[in-house]
C-alpha cells in the first residue's frame, strides 16, 4: 500500500484517469472470463470511444513484441497494475492477475480519494489562515501602532505582540518553504541515492517506516504465493521478483536472497534480516515444507495483512483533520490573545 501511498502525485504525460483505468480493467477481465482471447477483447474496446485509444496502443505493443506490463505501461497504466501483470509471463494466470490488480488499484484509488476529502477543509482553512495572519500584519499591527504610540505600558505589552506574531509569521513561512524545498530535493533527488540509502532513510521516519514493511511484506507475500501457485521453484521465483522493476525494494531484497540461498543459507533465517519484512513471513516459510500449504498461508497471509494496511492507513486519515483543526484552533487563539492583550491592558489605565 505504502509503495503507491509515496507515488499519489506520480506525474505522466499520457495518464488516464483513475476511474477510466478500473472501467478497463473490470471490462476486460469480464471479458477474459467469458472466454475471450486478449487481442480479440481489446479490439472489441474499439466500440467505446473513451476507451478505444489506450487498447489501440495496448494491441500494437503486444504486436510489437513487448510483454503485457509493458504494453499496459505505454499506455498510461498505473505502476500498481503493470506490478501485477509483470507475473503473468511467469504464472500464465491473465483474468487472475487482472483480477488482483483491480482490487488493488480500486483500494488504492477509494483510498485517494478519502485522503484528498480529509484535506480539503484543512487546505481552505490554512490558506484563510495565512491571507487572515498577512491582513493583521500588514494592516492591523500598524493601525495598533498608532493606536497605543502615546502610552508607555500599553506599548510595552504591544511591541511583545508584535513581535510574537511576527515571529510566529516568519516561522511558518520558512516552515512552509522548508516543507517545499524538502519535497521537491526528494522528488527530484531520489532516484540518484542508491536502494540501500533509501531504505535507510525510509527507516528513519517511524510511522512511514511502519506502512513501507507491512507494503512489502503484502507485496512480497503476494507475489511469491501467486508463483508458488505456477509451479516455479524458490530460485525461479525470487528470480521472476529480482527482474521486475516496479516495486525497488522487493527486488532489492529478492536478489539479496538469491544469493545467499546460493552460499546455502534457508530462505527463513534469510528473511529476518531485512528490515521492511515482517517477522510473520519467516515464520510461515519456517513452518511449512509443502509447497502448497505455503502457498496457501501466504495467501491468507497477504490478505490479511491487505487488511491491516486498509485500517492502519484509514485510521491515520481520519487523524488528520481534528490534528490539524486543534493546530489550527490553538493558533488562531494565540493571535486573539496577543492582539487583545495590549487593549485589555489600555483599558485598565482608563
Amino acid at each position: 500500500m505504502v509503495l503507491f501511498l509515496n507515488r499519489f502525485i506520480r506525474i505522466r504525460n499520457h495518464k488516464i484517469k483513475n476511474e477510466m483505468q478500473l472501467r478497463f480493467l473490470k471490462r476486460l477481465h469480464r471479458l477474459l472470463t467469458n472466454g475471450y482471447p486478449l487481442l480479440e477483447a481489446l479490439d472489441m474496446f474499439t466500440w467505446d470511444k473513451q476507451m478505444n485509444a489506450p487498447a489501440k496502443e495496448i494491441t500494437a505493443a503486444l504486436k510489437n513484441g513487448s510483454s503485457l506490463d509493458q504494453a499496459f505501461d505505454s499506455a498510461g497504466f498505473h505502476f500498481s497494475i503493470t506490478a501485477y501483470l509483470y507475473f503473468v509471463q511467469a504464472n500464465g494466470d491473465l483474468a487472475g492477475c487482472i483480477e488482483k490488480s483491480i482490487e488493488m488499484f480500486e483500494y488504492r484509488t477509494n483510498t485517494v480519494k478519502r485522503f484528498q476529502q480529509v484535506l480539503r477543509y484543512p487546505a481552505i482553512l490554512f490558506i484563510i489562515f495565512t491571507a487572515l495572519l498577512y491582513f493583521i500584519n500588514r494592516h492591523v499591527l500598524p493601525s495598533f501602532q498608532d493606536l497605543f504610540a502615546s502610552q508607555q505600558h500599553a506599548s510595552g505589552i504591544l511591541n511583545f505582540s508584535l513581535t510574537a506574531i511576527n515571529g510566529f509569521s516568519k516561522l511558518l513561512l520558512i516552515a512552509s518553504i522548508m516543507l517545499i524545498i524538502t519535497f521537491i530535493i526528494w522528488y527530484f533527488s531520489k532516484h540518484k541515492l542508491s536502494l540501500k540509502s533509501q531504505i535507510r532513510l525510509q527507516g528513519s521516519i517511524p510511522i512511514w517506516r511502519s506502512l513501507v514493511k507491512m507494503n512489502t511484506s503484502f507485496f512480497f507475500a503476494t507475489h511469491f504465493s501467486t508463483l508458488l501457485k505456477a509451479g516455479l521453484p524458490y530460485k525461479e521465483i525470487l528470480l521472476f521478483l529480482k527482474n521486475q522493476t516496479r516495486l525497488p525494494i522487493v527486488s532489492f531484497y529478492s536478489k539479496q536472497m538469491t544469493s545467499d540461498l546460493n552460499r546455502g543459507i534457508h530462505i527463513n533465517h534469510i528473511m529476518t534480516e531485512f528490515s521492511f519484512l515482517d517477522e510473520q513471513l519467516a515464520s510461515i516459510f519456517q513452518k511449512h515444507t509443502n509447497r502448497s500449504d505455503l502457498e496457501k498461508d501466504l495467501a491468507i497471509y497477504a490478505q490479511m495483512l491487505l487488511e491491516d494496511i486498509e485500517i492502519k492507513t484509514m485510521k491515520t486519515i481520519t487523524y488528520l483533520q481534528p490534528v490539524f483543526f486543534t493546530i489550527l484552533a490553538l493558533f488562531v487563539v494565540m493571535i486573539y490573545v496577543m492582539l487583545m492583550w495590549p487593549m485589555f491592558e489600555l483599558i485598565k489605565t482608563i
